[in-house]
């Protein structure tokens, strides 16, 4: 369930740091090609193990959730 689950929040993740790091790259004045696919690439890559790490956390809290310890 977990590899699912990261999948589908790497499509999320992924695409709202791609945003920030272009914004940035933007703001900062590099408006090269070159520089704007570096910053979406990087904010893909870097959307990998924060993907996994929420889905990890989802998953550990969904299976606590169905047996609380009392």
């Amino acid at each position: 369930m977990q590899g699912r689950l990261t999948f589908i929040l790497h499509f999320m993740i992924s695409t709202t740091i791609m945003g920030i790091f272009v914004t940035a790259a933007l703001s900062a004045g590099y408006t090269g090609g070159r520089a704007i696919l570096i910053s979406a690439l990087a904010g893909f890559v870097l959307a990998i193990p924060i993907s996994w790490f929420v889905a990890r956390k989802i998953t550990h809290l969904a299976k606590n959730s169905e047996n609380p310890a009392r």
